[in-house]
């Protein structure tokens, strides 16, 4: 079973938040190309994220951004 590119585009714009507040959001541009504004999209329509272009994380996309960040921490070479 292998990722959905558009997966992983919403994991790489989850992987853009600062993990450690939730007081700063990210903002994806319409410049940023289709893939990514589109990911943007998808993860406001799943409630991921307060705004269709980023925003703020919601307690979803809190809960969402600490285990990707725990994958990442696993899977990163030491």
């Amino acid at each position: 079973m292998g990722f959905a590119p558009e997966i992983v585009e919403e994991l790489n714009i989850l992987a853009l938040y600062d993990p450690s507040t939730t007081l700063e959001g990210i903002k994806v541009h319409k410049t940023a190309g289709p893939a990514m504004v589109d990911a943007a999209q998808r993860l406001y329509s799943k409630g991921v994220v307060t705004l269709p272009d980023g925003g703020y994380l919601t307690p979803l996309g809190v809960n969402a951004v600490a285990h990707l960040r725990a994958l990442l921490d696993l899977l990163e070479p030491r």
